[in-house]
Order: C-alpha cells, then sequence, then structure tokens
C-alpha cells in the first residue's frame, strides 16, 4: 500500500504537491454537489490526467461519509429521477450522443487543459450557446469542473466562475431540458465553480412557469432556501403567477408567509395574483388580509386589486358597498385606464361567478348562485345610481350552474 502511495504522488512535482495540498485544506467542503455515477462519469474520449485525478481524490476522499455530501447528493439525484421525465418532450434533447460542434469545442478545451494552459473564454462561451441536448450539457459540467480544477492549481485562482455564466449555464439547462443540472448551479457549495445568483433562479423560475410546472418550483424554493440565497420581489412575481396558474392556493399561502417573514417588499402585481387567487376561490377573509397588507406597502391601487375587493363584498352579500369601491377606483383611476373598469365588470359577470361558484363545496354552491344572480344586478343599478354608466351583460348570470 505504501508503494502505491509513493507511485500516485509521485506525478506530482515538489512544487505542485504542496500546493494543491494546501488548496484543499482550506477548501475541505467545496465542491460537494453530488450526481449520479452515469452522468458525471468522463466520457470514453476524454482526457484525464494524473493530476486531475489526484486532486480529485483529495477533494473527494474526506467527505463520503459526511452529511454535507449525503444532502447535496439527496437533493439532486432525487431531482433528476422526476425533472427528465416531466420535462423531456423532444427526443432530439435526449439524445446519447452530443452535437458535434459541442464535442469539437469541448475537444478544443480539453487538449488546452491538457496542454497546462488555459482555453480562451470565447470556447466556452461557444460551447454554452451551442448545447441543445443533455449529452451536450454533460460535456459542459465536465470541463467546468476541470476548469475550476485548472485555476486553483495552475493559476491560484480561489474564487469561483462569475455570476453571468452561471446564468448564461442555467438558459443552456433549460433550453436542452437538462434541469437536473440546471439545479446544480444554484448550490453555493458546486464542484464545477460556479456561482448562484438570483438571476440564474429567476431563469429557472421563469422555465417552470411556462411548463405550469409546480413541483419544478417547490424544488427551486427548496433549493434557495438551504443555500441561503436571498428572495427579491420578482421572486414572488413568479412564484406567485405559477401558483395561480396551476391552481396551488396552498402554495402561495406558503410562500407568501415566507416572503413577508424575509421581509420582502411584494410588487403590485404580486398582490394582485394573490387577491385574485382569494377572490377566485371564494375566500373573503384573505381578501382583506391581502388588502391590509397591500395598502402598507403600495399606496396607488390597480383595477384587479379593486375588482377583488368587490367580489369580496360581493360574497359577503354586500352589493351596495361593492358598487361604491368600483365607482371609488373609477374617480382615482388615470383616464387612459378607465375603460379597463368596463372590461372587469363583464368579466366578474360572465367569468368570475362561474369559477367562484364551481370551486364551492356541493352544499354550498346553490346558495351562493343564488346570492350572485341577485347581488351582481344590484351592484350593476347601484352604479349607474353612483353616475358611472357602465354596461354588462347580465343575461350571463342566468348561464352559471350552480
Amino acid at each position: 500500500m505504501l508503494g502505491v502511495t509513493r507511485r500516485r504522488f509521485s506525478v506530482l512535482s515538489w512544487r505542485q504537491a504542496p500546493a494543491a495540498s494546501a488548496i484543499f485544506s482550506r477548501n475541505p467542503g467545496h465542491g460537494a454537489v453530488g450526481s449520479s455515477a452515469a452522468d458525471d462519469a468522463l466520457p470514453r474520449f476524454a482526457f484525464q490526467s494524473p493530476l486531475i485525478g489526484i486532486i480529485r481524490g483529495i477533494t473527494y476522499g474526506n467527505l463520503e461519509g459526511s452529511a454535507f455530501k449525503n444532502q447535496h447528493f439527496g437533493c439532486c439525484s432525487e431531482y433528476s429521477r422526476t425533472a427528465v421525465a416531466c420535462l423531456s418532450s423532444m427526443t432530439n434533447k435526449d439524445s446519447d450522443r452530443p452535437t458535434e460542434i459541442v464535442e469539437e469545442l469541448y475537444q478544443k478545451m480539453l487538449e488546452s487543459v491538457q496542454a497546462r494552459t488555459m482555453p480562451p473564454n470565447a470556447l466556452l462561451w461557444s460551447l454554452i450557446s451551442n448545447c441543445s441536448n443533455r449529452a451536450d450539457i454533460k460535456l459542459l459540467f465536465h470541463i467546468l469542473q476541470q476548469l475550476r480544477i485548472f485555476r486553483l492549481c495552475n493559476l491560484r485562482i480561489h474564487s469561483n466562475f462569475n455570476c453571468h455564466l452561471c446564468l448564461r449555464v442555467s438558459e443552456a439547462c433549460a433550453r436542452a431540458n437538462a434541469l437536473d443540472y440546471g439545479l446544480k448551479a444554484l448550490w453555493k457549495h458546486n464542484k464545477y465553480g460556479l456561482t448562484p445568483s438570483i438571476g440564474s433562479t429567476h431563469y429557472l423560475l421563469s422555465y417552470a412557469k411556462e411548463q405550469n410546472d409546480s413541483k419544478l418550483m417547490v424544488k427551486i424554493m427548496q433549493i434557495l432556501e438551504k443555500n441561503c440565497l436571498p428572495l427579491q420581489p420578482g421572486t414572488a412575481d413568479i412564484v406567485f403567477s405559477i401558483c395561480y396558474n396551476t391552481n396551488k392556493w396552498d402554495l402561495i399561502s406558503k410562500y407568501s408567509t415566507r416572503f413577508l417573514k424575509a421581509g420582502v417588499k411584494l410588487h403590485r402585481t404580486a398582490f394582485d395574483i394573490w387577491m385574485e387567487f382569494a377572490a377566485k376561490i371564494g375566500d373573503s377573509q384573505s381578501i382583506w388580509e391581502i388588502e391590509k397588507l397591500r395598502a402598507k406597502s403600495v399606496k396607488q391601487i390597480t383595477v384587479s386589486c379593486g375588482f377583488s375587493c368587490a367580489k369580496g363584498h360581493l360574497l359577503e352579500h354586500n352589493p351596495e358597498t361593492a358598487a361604491a369601491t368600483i365607482h371609488l377606483l373609477y374617480e382615482n383611476l388615470p383616464d387612459k385606464m378607465k375603460p379597463q373598469v368596463a372590461d372587469a365588470l363583464q368579466k366578474l359577470v360572465s367569468e368570475w361567478t362561474f369559477e367562484v361558484i364551481k370551486r364551492q363545496k356541493k352544499e354550498n354552491k346553490e346558495a351562493l348562485a343564488e346570492s350572485l344572480k341577485r347581488d351582481i344586478p344590484a351592484m350593476v343599478d347601484s352604479l349607474i345610481k353612483l353616475g358611472l354608466h357602465v354596461s354588462a351583460d347580465l343575461n350571463q348570470l342566468s348561464k352559471q350552474e350552480a
């Protein structure tokens, strides 16, 4: 065993060995994101120098049994089994072979590392922009890992790549439907030298929004929490939109509490979505609670917010108060936005009534349908008396099914 050890470490020069050991002793936990053996195994044509092999052993030798490693491995491996199955819709994105241009760029960069010279930045950017399937992303992450090791050992650069690179990598992962790799880029301690940022997070959340994938959103939010990445108002906008589009009231309630506890100042967009969701499920109590929070941070009321309050009054059988709310909203809106009131009123009649009735329990549907058929015409009459001449097709009410 001693002889084997001597032969392995003889590859390092007397200057390289202490330097490599010192670098990794100062960063014992750096690069501990796990992945499946199949995905992280180097391709058959990849060069793997003795130096890289030894450094890799030093990097991971003390982490095999650690809770830190198991935590990261558990998260990524769990998602890799579900994300690919749910999000892979195009055969070419799941190809087992990398595209020719990506393989060529990868080989050039690898040869440069073998010659102990840093590859030109243009090669890496080109590789990232040309990734189009999972095999391409696999090569991208392999070369990032080896570039990070090269920077540490040969250039003595301890810092990770900048966050802009992480954003471009996240975009490539979404483009290639390799979301399990994209999630690895959000971990602070990863072996690829990536610097996670809220921009990368928002890009992956936007992808989840396009796909109406609340499970992916939950996974991203879990990683954000574990890595202490700061929540932003824009994060809430995207998360609330996903919850609304996927009808996840429990999730919007959960994450709204988390955003508020973190001191995030929500945008008007987030309040509009949140209040509209509460109105859609017929929860007037939540409407008033959200409106109270909105009034503290956002002074200007929107058409969506005003009509959510009017719907709350209708749910509580107060058509006159609902009319007064709409009238006050109209009076305070800029002239260019006032036509939106008529459109919102018609949607209240033809869309919201059907939606809110549909969501009620069976024993409550008939009672609510009857009250809305009575109260909405009363609200329109009150609007006319207040001097707001708006038209709405009330015949739509008779078509609503209890």
